[in-house]
């Protein structure tokens, strides 16, 4: 099991008190299988995306990856998971402006203290190969995208986490990133756990967690 949650709990202080956004959450992803997780707005998706990227911690409940708790780990331990274990694609780019598309590629895996492979190889599939020496903003954002994907994808994480990772893309551009993550995500044997508002992309994915008021659901409404 590469990743397991149990239990989650997360809120947050506001004005009105104390918040819950997530009730109890549990379920597994096994390496080499994709998860979406879908839910309306405020339900708590990307709340749980960023425990199980360790960018915040659960109040109660457990979050394994690989075997190893989240929650015992300190602030250097979560980051050296982020640069080694998982990988994270986001809505926004995220690219380094001042460097090209080839050492954009390369930055996490040489983060990572990993050989990032053969770039032309991996540039090629990207639809990349004659824009390496090109820098983010001569991009499309179609192009910038797949730049952030090869870019996760050249650090051979374990696991790769998605926000919304198509929500800046236009419904044709935004299919063919995800075919395309699914397609190098199983290459490397990694799981992949997306967040999206869509049923018809996370109807492509090997199965689907529904989050309702911060509770797991039956995606038709049925607790």
């Amino acid at each position: 099991m590469l990743l397991r949650v149990r239990d989650v709990e997360k809120g947050f202080e506001t004005a009105d008190g104390h918040q819950p956004v997530l009730r109890g959450v549990s379920f597994d992803l096994d390496a080499g299988h994709s998860l979406a997780l879908t839910g309306e707005s405020g339900s708590g998706k990307s709340t749980l995306l960023h425990l199980v990227a360790g960018l915040d911690s659960p109040d109660a409940g457990r979050i394994e990856i690989a075997g190893d708790d989240i929650a015992a780990m300190d602030d250097a331990g979560r980051a050296r998971l982020r640069r080694g274990t998982v990988g994270l694609i986001f809505q926004q780019f995220n690219l380094i402006p001042s460097l090209s598309v080839t050492d954009n590629l390369t930055f996490h895996a040489r983060l990572a203290g990993r050989d990032p492979g053969d770039v032309d190889a991996l540039a090629g599939r990207l639809g990349l190969g004659n824009h390496l020496d090109r820098f983010p903003e001569e991009l499309s954002g179609g192009q910038q995208q797949r730049v952030a994907i090869g870019r996760t994808i050249a650090a051979r994480p374990r696991l790769v986490l998605a926000d919304e990772p198509t929500g800046n893309l236009d419904e044709a551009t935004g299919d063919a990133m995800l075919a395309l993550m699914r397609e190098l995500v199983t290459d490397t044997g990694a799981g992949f756990l997306m967040v999206t508002h869509s049923s018809r992309l996370a109807g492509r994915l090997d199965d689907r967690l529904h989050l309702r008021a911060g509770r797991v659901t039956d995606p038709r409404g049925a607790e």
